[in-house]
C-alpha cells in the first residue's frame, strides 16, 4: 500500500513538473521576445533617445525617425472605437440578461459571438469596399455640412481615415465588451433585484439601481479589455486608415497607427535604424497592450471577488 502511495505521489509530482515547465516556457518566451525587441531598438535609443516618442519626423531615406504620429493615430482610433462600441455593447448585454425572454436570447447572442470569429482581413475588405464609400459619399458630407465648425469634423472626406478605422475597430471589439458585460450582469444576485422591486422600483429603476450601478467597475474592465484589443489591431486598420504620416485633428483625415506602420514598413526595413525604429514601436505597443489588459483583468477580478463576498 505504501509503495502504491509513493508511486502515485511521484507520478503526480511528474505531472506537476511538466505543467510547470510549459507554464514557465510561456513566460520565458515572452521575456525572450521583449529582449530581442529591446536589443533591436538599442541603435534608435542611442541615436534619438526619448525624443523618438515626441518627434513627428519619419523619413527612412534620411534616417530620421519619430513615433508621435503613430502614437496619436493609435490613441485617436482606439478611443473613438471605445466610445462607439461601449453603448451598444452594454445595451445588448442588458437586453440579453435582464429584459428579453429566454427563448429569444440565442438569436441575439449568436450573431454577436459570430462577429468575433470573423477574420480581421474580412473586416478590412468590407470596410474598404462598403463602409468607406458610404462614409465618403453620404455620412461625412452630412456631418461636415452641419458640424464643420467643430475641428474634429472639419476638412475634406476621403472615405478612409481615422473615423473609418475607428468604426471597424468598434465592430470588432463589440463582442468582447458585450460578453464581459453579460458575465458581470449575470453575477448580480437575484435577491438584490427582487428587493428593489419589492420596495416599489419599476423595472428600469431596478436595472439601474441593482444591476448597472454595482457593475460599473466590471463593465469598465471589459471596456479596458476592448481597448487593449483595439490598440493592437493591425490588418483591418492598415487597410482603411490611409497610412499617411501626419497628425490631423479631423477624424476624417488619413493617418497611421503603431500597428499599421509596422505592417506596412517591416519588409522595407533594411537599415539598422529603420529596423530599430519599428522594433521600438513594437516594444512600446506590446508594453501598452500588456498594461491595459493587466489593468482590466485586475478590475474584473476585484468585482468578482466583491460579488462573491457579498453572496457569502
Amino acid at each position: 500500500m505504501n509503495e502504491k502511495i509513493i508511486e502515485a505521489n511521484q507520478e503526480q509530482r511528474t505531472y506537476l513538473e511538466i505543467l510547470g515547465f510549459f507554464g514557465w516556457s510561456v513566460v520565458l518566451l515572452m521575456g525572450l521576445m521583449v529582449a530581442i525587441l529591446l536589443y533591436s531598438s538599442l541603435p534608435v535609443l542611442s541615436e534619438f533617445g526619448l525624443s523618438f516618442f515626441t518627434s513627428v519626423a519619419w523619413d527612412p531615406i534620411e534616417n530620421h525617425y519619430g513615433a508621435l504620429p503613430f502614437i496619436y493615430g493609435t490613441l485617436v482610433t482606439s478611443l473613438v472605437a471605445i466610445m462607439l462600441a461601449t453603448p451598444p455593447s452594454v445595451a445588448t448585454a442588458l437586453l440579453v440578461t435582464q429584459i428579453c425572454p429566454r427563448r429569444i436570447k440565442p438569436f441575439i447572442v449568436l450573431p454577436v459571438q459570430l462577429l468575433s470569429a470573423i477574420p480581421s482581413i474580412v473586416y478590412g475588405l468590407w470596410a474598404l469596399f462598403t463602409l468607406a464609400p458610404f462614409l465618403r459619399e453620404t455620412f461625412a458630407p452630412f456631418v461636415i455640412g452641419h458640424l464643420s465648425w467643430i475641428p474634429f469634423f472639419a476638412g475634406p472626406a476621403f472615405g478612409i481615415g481615422y473615423f473609418t478605422a475607428a468604426v471597424v475597430l468598434a465592430i470588432m471589439i463589440t463582442p468582447l465588451i458585450t460578453s464581459i458585460s453579460m458575465e458581470v450582469f449575470q453575477t448580480v444576485p437575484v435577491s438584490q433585484k427582487e428587493a428593489a422591486l419589492a420596495l416599489g422600483s419599476t423595472r428600469l429603476e431596478m436595472i439601474w439601481i441593482s444591476v448597472i450601478r454595482p457593475s460599473v467597475m466590471g463593465v469598465f474592465g471589459g471596456v479596458m479589455l476592448g481597448l487593449g484589443r483595439a490598440i493592437g489591431e493591425t490588418m483591418a486598420v492598415a487597410m482603411v486608415i490611409g497610412n499617411s504620416i501626419s497628425i490631423t485633428v479631423s477624424l476624417f483625415a488619413t493617418g497611421s497607427t503603431m500597428a499599421s506602420v509596422i505592417a506596412n514598413s517591416y519588409s522595407e526595413a533594411t537599415h539598422p535604424l529603420h529596423l530599430g525604429a519599428l522594433s521600438l514601436i513594437a516594444l512600446s505597443l506590446f508594453g501598452v497592450t500588456l498594461l491595459v489588459n493587466a489593468f482590466a483583468r485586475v478590475i474584473v477580478r476585484r468585482v468578482e471577488k466583491r460579488i462573491a463576498g457579498g453572496l457569502s
